[in-house]
């Protein structure tokens, strides 16, 4: 087997291979492969950027390295300068290279000593386990470039500080945890799993590796479409609740398809429940689904919420990531059959908590059978019944009157066209085939928030303003109207 020249290493293709040697080497060598960035994930890094960004505001007169990644060489040189220049305090992404894997660092700042302190930002709200080979492996290539570094540490946003509505005070916005100890014991790890990586990309063929739960976890692999494009219909992943070790056992067995599994093999109710199903090619029905879909009170609403959770707080009272409602939908089916539709969007730059709790109250009234999909939307109201003591006690007692819908259908309900998950987006179809989301602006909740805070930025045109607006309202209805329909669908099975 021929050796080929292995590719330059960055942070980030070191992480991906950690997770997945396949998704190394197709970053590698088949980048073509992966999926477009959706909407969310994009929203995501960004969000990483805006918090970067902000963090470097804590060190005055650093100075930042601007060279991208398609210019390495020349960043590795601006940041030896800045480092020569004794009256630099702080670099920001100051680039390395060290044994073919090459780094930029968030925050490198200069002690009193001559020593360095290496910072990696974070946009998370706490310290994660996969974020020490994150920075060991920076660690790893300072050392070896000869830099003398004293301190390793993860700045992340302090979810307890809560923002008064002046000016950010960013020394109580940012924590930080030290974790020399533990990124310098790690060393010899890093080091021994660099070069198996290397070695893994100088071989002829790719890694061979059967998709599974660590495709996503601790980061949803780009690649996972074109890796599963050859799994049978019914994957055996699609099991809800399955675990990794009885995934792995089926592997063992070379079984992929649900229809496959041995009776003699262990699985939950549901797991047996869905290969009935699925090996039948038919529905399975509880008769006590239609019994708790109609007992019911007059008038029927079918609620459903869309929050933003901005990761730097944007109005007082409010922490990082805290969830603001902004939108809701209510479809309301009288006893007559009539059907009538209300909304509400906050389409203005405010704190929207006190209007959208006053016109929900409005709206759902006193009386009736509130159907929600999930207790999503409990969990919003129970955290508002605590930010707005006027409120309080009418948001609590609309709780008293849910009805959890995708609950129900979970513990009576099965379609062979779920596929394993009791999404609305996968009932819908499998359900109601004539309603849809393919032909929405906005076809999910990530992407209604990222596009609710683009709407009330100042620098979107009022076109655009308008075009969000009719998309948020189209998308938050369709998720209600849905639920009329799939309760009137099971009702007539």
């Amino acid at each position: 087997m021929n050796a080929r020249k292995t590719p330059v290493l960055s942070k980030s293709r070191f992480l991906a291979g950690l997770q997945c040697n396949l998704r190394l080497w197709n970053h590698c060598y088949n980048p073509h492969l992966a999926s477009e960035v959706s909407p969310a994930r994009q929203a995501m890094f960004d969000t990483g950027h805006r918090v970067g960004k902000l963090a470097t505001c804590l060190f005055p007169k650093g100075i930042l390295v601007e060279e991208d990644h398609h210019h390495h060489d020349k960043a590795v040189k601006t940041s030896q300068e800045a480092m020569n220049d004794s009256d630099v305090p702080a670099i920001f992404e100051a680039a390395f290279l060290y044994e073919g894997v090459r780094i930029r660092v968030d925050i490198l700042k200069r002690l009193d000593d001559g020593r360095w302190h290496l910072i990696e930002v974070k946009s998370s709200t706490s310290v994660k386990e996969v974020y020490l080979p994150d920075v060991a492996i920076q660690f790893f290539v300072l050392q070896g470039s000869g830099l003398k570094t004293a301190r390793a540490s993860i700045m992340y946003l302090n979810r307890g500080y809560v923002y008064d509505g002046g000016k950010l005070e960013l020394e109580n916005l940012f924590s930080s945890t030290d974790l020399t100890e533990q990124v310098i014991s790690s060393q010899q790890e890093i080091s021994t799993k660099i070069e198996d990586l290397k070695a893994m990309l100088s071989r002829t063929d790719p890694p061979v590796i059967i998709p599974s739960r660590f495709c996503s976890s601790p980061y949803a692999c780009e690649f996972w479409e074109h890796c599963t494009r050859e799994m049978p219909e019914f994957w055996v992943l699609n099991l809800s609740g399955m675990d990794q070790s009885k995934i792995n056992e089926l592997a063992s067995l070379n079984i992929q398809d649900i229809r496959d599994i041995p009776d003699s093999f262990p699985l939950s109710p549901l797991q047996e429940r869905i290969k009935r199903c699925v090996i039948k090619q038919e529905e399975y029905l509880s008769p006590a689904l239609e019994f708790e879909l109609r007992d019911v009170t007059y008038p029927i609403h079918f609620l459903d919420f869309e929050t933003v959770a901005p990761a730097i707080p944007r109005y007082p009272g409010t922490r990082p990531y805290h969830p603001l409602p902004f939108q809701w939908s209510d479809h309301i089916l009288y006893e007559g059959g009539i059907l009538e539709h209300r909304e509400y969007l906050c389409d203005e730059d405010k704190d929207p908590r006190k209007e959208f709790a006053r016109t929900l109250l409005e709206s759902l009234g006193r009386r009736g059978t509130i159907f929600v999909y999930t207790l999503y939307e409990r969990n919003v109201i129970d955290e508002l019944s605590g930010q707005l003591p006027q409120f309080h006690n009418q948001l609590l007692s609309t709780v008293d009157r849910f009805k959890d819908l995708h609950a129900l259908i979970r513990r009576y309900y099965y379609h062979p066209s779920f596929h394993g998950s009791f999404s609305l987006k996968s009932v819908l179809p499998a359900l109601v085939p004539e309603m849809g989301y393919q032909d929405l602006a906005i076809q999910e909740g990530s992407h209604a928030s990222l596009e609710y805070l683009r709407m009330i930025d100042s620098s979107t045109s009022e076109g655009e303003r308008e075009g969000i607006k009719k998309a948020l309202r189209s998308y938050c209805a369709q998720d209600t109207l849905a639920m009329v329909k799939i309760r009137e669908k099971l009702i007539r099975q």
